[in-house]
């Protein structure tokens, strides 16, 4: 799994309202593994949270607008938060979610899958993250 220090490719796991919008704004949305340097022009295969009633990998875009959530004063740990306008320029053509990663949970078995679920499903939370190469050419199987 390669991650380089600066990722093109993206994922974002969020609550998705209107999943079969053409925009999509994201306010305040968790980073990790890198997805705090996300920035307009950078590709993003966007996850409709499950356990907001979503339903896993919905559609790609691209990045129109990305800025970094201010830090409040006086919290000395804080994750940061990116807000960000997307683009949709595909509709995924089957499903990946939850149940479809869950099986790959050899952690360092370097299989883009396991990278999706370590990422996404081994922590519940929402969030946005960097993705490896790899990990990016396996999502755009899914809009072919």
């Amino acid at each position: 799994m390669t991650i380089d220090s600066r990722n093109t490719s993206y994922a974002v796991k969020a609550a998705i309202d209107a999943p079969g919008s053409k925009h999509f704004t994201l306010a305040r949305q968790k980073t990790m593994y890198g997805g705090k340097r996300i920035a307009a022009g950078d590709t993003i295969y966007l996850f409709a949270s499950e356990n907001e009633g979503g339903t896993g990998l919905i559609a790609m875009g691209v990045v129109v607008s990305a800025s970094a959530t201010p830090r409040k004063p006086g919290i000395e740990r804080q994750t940061p938060r990116v807000s960000v306008g997307i683009r949709r320029t595909a509709l995924a053509k089957r499903r990946l979610g939850r149940a479809e990663l869950k099986p790959f949970s050899h952690w360092k078995d370097g299989r883009p899958e396991t990278e999706l679920n370590f990422k996404f499903y081994r922590q519940a939370t929402n969030k946005i993250v960097g993705l490896s190469d790899e990990a990016a050419r396996f999502l755009r199987k899914f809009f072919r």
